[in-house]
């Protein structure tokens, strides 16, 4: 698991990469190993634990947004789900602004799309679990994270919501049938994919213990969705992992991010 580091030092790191974790039932795990592989620090804040936020991204080279399993969008009380939603989409609002390279997984990839003026809403699909492929569209072929990934992509998913509609400005990257919004690009830097890229069996194993009722409701096998996901683990790992090294090398510098034209993305808040 990667280390907690004192955000005092930010500054004097190189290719430090701040991680938001947002449930501890959804740790950085896989896609943290390939990131630190791939010569980024990573330094984890747990808001779910009582970690402060950061108020800006002042000498931090990255930013990995996790998921979990609260919802973008408030309560009925009009409420966040989180109380630390709102100052995460402040951030995640910063670092497309700076240009700051951003990977946003799941509900990080629903707060990004929020942030911007997208919209969240409960899945009219109902729930998707399990593994699946996803389709690029033909403006991944353009972008330097998706443009080497296969026309089919092996996915794991792990979702009740989804993001119904894109912020202006965004570039849709991959879709499915039921669900259209599964990857995106804000501005040249900041992406955000609607399933889970990060998780291994033992994850998947514990959110299926958790979710018992769901899974009866979807008729879903536990034993049956943990032997395909151990089977797929290999896939995802061939196309996921080439994937987290395109990301830290844009990190790191070493690749450009996206060449954006046209409208540009509106300011909204701070």
């Amino acid at each position: 698991m990667a280390p907690k580091l004192n955000l005092d030092s930010l500054c004097t790191m190189t290719g430090l990469t701040l991680v938001i974790e947002n449930d501890p039932t959804d740790d950085v795990r896989r896609l943290g190993d390939w990131l630190t592989a791939a010569g980024l620090t990573l330094s984890v804040v747990r808001p779910h634990a009582g970690d402060p936020l950061p108020a800006d991204l002042d000498g931090v080279a990255g930013l990995v947004v996790l998921g979990g399993e609260q919802s973008a969008y408030d309560d009925p009380d009009a409420d966040p789900a989180a109380a630390w939603f709102p100052a995460l989409e402040s951030l995640l609002r910063k670092a497309v602004r700076h240009s700051v390279p951003t990977l946003a997984v799941c509900l990080g990839a629903q707060l990004l799309a929020q942030a911007h003026g997208g919209v969240v809403e409960p899945a009219a699909a109902g729930p998707e679990i399990g593994p699946r492929l996803v389709a690029k569209r033909d403006k991944a072929d353009d972008d330097p994270l998706f443009a080497s990934t296969p026309m089919l992509m092996d996915v794991l998913q792990w979702h009740t919501d989804e993001i119904v509609a894109l912020p202006v400005g965004a570039t849709l990257l991959a879709a499915s049938t039921n669900y259209a919004n599964q990857a995106f690009r804000l501005g040249d830097k900041a992406w955000g994919v609607q399933f889970h890229i990060e998780c291994d069996t033992q994850m998947v194993a514990s959110w299926a213990l958790d979710s018992i009722g769901l899974l009866k409701e979807c008729r879903i096998d536990p034993e049956g969705l943990l032997d395909r996901t151990e089977a797929a683990m290999v896939d995802l790992e061939e196309a996921w992992r080439p994937f987290a090294e395109r990301f830290a090398a844009v990190v790191r510098g070493e690749l450009a991010g996206a060449s954006v034209t046209g409208r540009p993305l509106p300011l909204l808040g701070h």
